[in-house]
């Protein structure tokens, strides 16, 4: 499915409901605008829509290194560790695409670090109501 260029309130939209529809995800609103979004209690994204508006996204070191290298909208902007997270600026250059892939790719991060236990208790929480 290929979206096309949106503006920065439909971007925002897109990002915020492809990070609320993943299996087992909550998001807890901080001040100002962040939600922190966590799957069994491990942080996978960090949504801020207030001055800056974008998204912090757990990434593995060399794909963060390369869609810094590619991509002017992504970089740093926290205080947790720049190897492992990756800012994403909404009003950048990465197409909306681009973004919801590193969605994925943040919650897998997260959710391959899981325990056995955690993973299991996820699955169910996948797994759709029957009727």
């Amino acid at each position: 499915m290929s979206l096309p260029d949106t503006s920065l309130a439909e971007r925002t939209a897109v990002v915020t409901a492809a990070i609320a529809a993943k299996p087992g995800a909550a998001g807890s609103p901080m001040a100002n605008g962040v939600t922190l979004y966590k799957v069994m209690g491990k942080m996978f994204a960090i949504l801020e829509v207030n001055k800056l508006t974008g998204v912090i996204l757990k990434c593995d070191p060399h794909l963060a290194e390369a869609m810094r290298e590619q991509y002017a909208g992504i970089g740093r902007r926290s205080h947790l560790d720049p190897r492992f997270w990756i800012h994403v600026d909404f009003e950048g250059d990465a197409p909306t695409e681009q973004v919801l892939r590193l969605v994925d790719h943040s919650y897998d991060q997260v959710r391959a670090g899981l325990t056995k236990k955690q993973q299991a208790e996820l699955a169910v929480l996948s797994q759709p109501l029957e009727p």
